[in-house]
């Protein structure tokens, strides 16, 4: 890195302050050169001279456009297909026979990225509750960056993606892309259709939707320091039913943090209370 991109100790503090400020993230001091590599890839390719006169403009924004823009720069949106199988299997053994027999019920996606995740939830939920989930089951897929939420909700990814799955899960699932779109797979409508794609900052009011029986919140609290983690855990085990389920990633560990949560197993919490398996 050249000296004229690196950032200077006031600019780097200013963007440690807005991220802190605005969604959480907290960047500690071996970040500033990941920060300015960013910020300048940022300032050249919207036309700003400089990272500086780039986070200027953020600031002034009031549109809220430029700020989504720099917290999709400064956070590593990295994902994919049944990321962390243990999940989907406890999902399928241990919480979905209990809620079978429910009319409707939602599972909350709190930080689903590019969509790899509530794409996942949505067809393990057909895999084990049948066709009926189509109808009976919702996945609320949320994430703080526009940019990724509209990847989701096209659910168009490359061919690649999907070689460890079979044949037979790729006919049933997903639709081969043609012409322009040769080489990429698209979820079939159905799948889609279970998904509801909504922008969500964790660090403001989570709003009326919930409770869920199951909230997975993966690798996301690694950008908060600890006050931050137990203010997002703490609205979490608010959002879950008694007895509900919170899964975070396996690089990740609420040791430390403070929570009324019951550890299950590596990465997975439950709030006190029974799971009713009928439609609360």
């Amino acid at each position: 890195m050249t000296v004229e991109m690196r950032l200077s100790p006031r600019l780097f503090a200013a963007v440690q302050d807005f991220a802190y400020r605005t969604a959480g993230i907290e960047l500690p001091e071996g970040k500033q050169e990941m920060v300015a590599a960013r910020l300048w890839k940022r300032a050249r390719t919207l036309g700003y001279a400089s990272a500086e006169e780039y986070f200027e403009a953020v600031q002034r924004d009031r549109s809220g456009e430029l700020e989504v823009d720099i917290l999709d720069a400064l956070t590593t949106n990295y994902t994919s297909f049944y990321r962390e199988p243990a999940h989907f299997d406890f999902l399928q053994k241990e919480i979905l026979p209990r809620l079978k027999n429910r009319r409707r019920f939602s599972i909350w996606s709190a930080a689903s990225s590019s969509g790899e995740e509530p794409y996942s939830i949505a067809v393990t939920l057909v895999e084990t509750l049948g066709s009926g989930a189509y109808e009976q089951a919702r996945v609320r897929a949320t994430d703080i960056s526009t940019r990724v939420l509209r990847l989701a909700q096209a659910g168009i990814y490359p061919e690649e993606r999907f070689r460890q799955m079979g044949a037979d899960w790729r006919s049933r699932y997903l639709l081969r892309g043609k012409g322009e779109q040769a080489g990429n797979y698209r979820f079939r409508p159905e799948i889609r259709q279970m998904i509801q794609f909504e922008r969500v900052n964790l660090m403001e009011p989570l709003g009326p939707a919930g409770p869920f029986p199951l909230i997975f919140l993966r690798n996301i609290m690694i950008y908060f320091d600890r006050p931050t983690q137990e203010k997002v855990v703490a609205a979490m085990t608010d959002k879950l039913e008694p007895g509900g389920y919170l899964f975070i990633g396996h690089s990740e560990s609420l040791n430390g943090v403070e929570h009324s949560l019951e550890h299950v197993q590596v990465a997975i919490y439950r709030k006190s209370g029974r799971l009713e398996d009928r439609t609360l």
